[in-house]
């Protein structure tokens, strides 16, 4: 049950913060494999972004790859709960009666990766609608996908069912490094912002703080792989299904350090940011509303799972 309730609450929490995964991907993805001061500057920054989509592209391209999106929410965050609530039930993460925080983190870490290698086809799709747009403001390459279903046709009909999986490796080892560093973070920064009690006890406040401050930790370690996966997913492809930039994960970070330099791994940066706090709330809030709908129908209890695994990556 942990595999829906966790699901749902991250679909529920997407609908609000695609938006900022759209305007990341496009800020990601400018400029790509060149130079600063060497090509057109579209996307300023994440606010002047939200203006220029809705300008050019109207204001629906703000939820674009919405759909993909939501059901990549549903399995990443339905598998990466349910898997860490499987571990924590087995004693596998236990020191005695306590939860280990080492053991969790790589339990989170593990998760974490199993549901992003089974979400990936999901994920890539949706990094290709989000990069859609217009030709006045269009960054990377444009893939003319008409619907979800039909991109999956599509990909499988050209290149095979093995490349729905095409960026998995960045994906992975994206989220592996993100569930590592919000378990190591979030979970000792509410702890520090409740001691100081500023906010009430239990307030949402702490858990918004909190994710702000263990944001900035996931984002740094994060964000270097979250653009690689942007790219590896966005890239064309030829007739044989193999990268027309890209050949593969060290390919794509060797080209990028030695093109944009260490600038380049932190492209939209920001609007991972601006996303981390508002997403960890959202999903909190109805996760535990879910919860509390299920309890009531007098179902058996379901288990607590860490406030930070949660939150989706």
């Amino acid at each position: 049950m942990e595999f829906v309730i966790g699901g749902a609450a991250a679909c529920c929490a997407g609908v609000f913060t695609n938006p900022l995964e759209v305007v990341k991907t496009r800020l990601q993805l400018q400029g790509e494999l060149q130079s600063r001061g060497v090509y057109t500057v579209h996307y300023k920054n994440a606010f002047q972004a939200f203006y220029v989509i809705a300008k050019e592209d109207g204001i629906r391209a703000l939820q674009k790859g919405l759909v993909p999106a939501l059901w990549y929410q549903l399995f990443m965050n339905g598998i990466r709960l349910g898997s860490f609530d499987f571990m924590q039930k087995s004693g596998l993460i236990n020191s005695g009666s306590e939860i280990s925080f080492s053991r969790s983190i790589v339990a989170g870490a593990a998760s974490g990766c199993v549901g992003a290698l089974i979400g990936s086809p999901f994920y890539m799709v949706k990094t290709q609608f989000q990069a859609q747009s217009s030709s006045t403001i269009a960054v990377g390459f444009q893939h003319r996908h008409q619907g979800m279903l039909k991109a999956f046709q599509d990909v499988v009909r050209q290149h095979g069912f093995l490349a729905l999986w095409r960026g998995a490796s960045a994906a992975m080892s994206r989220v592996t490094f993100g569930s590592a560093a919000q378990l190591a973070t979030f979970s000792n920064s509410k702890s520090f912002i409740e001691k100081l009690q500023i906010f009430k006890p239990d307030s949402w406040l702490c858990a918004l703080a909190a994710s702000m401050l263990g944001g900035i930790a996931v984002v740094v370690c994060m964000t270097p792989l979250d653009v690689v996966s942007t790219r590896l997913y966005n890239q064309g492809v030829d007739s044989k299904g193999r990268g027309l930039i890209y050949s593969g994960l060290w390919d794509c970070i060797r080209k990028i350090a030695l093109s944009e330099g260490l600038f380049g791994f932190y492209k939209g940066s920001t609007a991972s940011l601006l996303r981390t706090g508002p997403h960890t709330v959202l999903s909190l809030v109805f996760w535990n509303e879910f919860r509390k709908l299920y309890e009531s129908y007098g179902v058996k209890k379901v288990p607590d799972v860490p406030e930070s695994e949660v939150t989706q990556l």
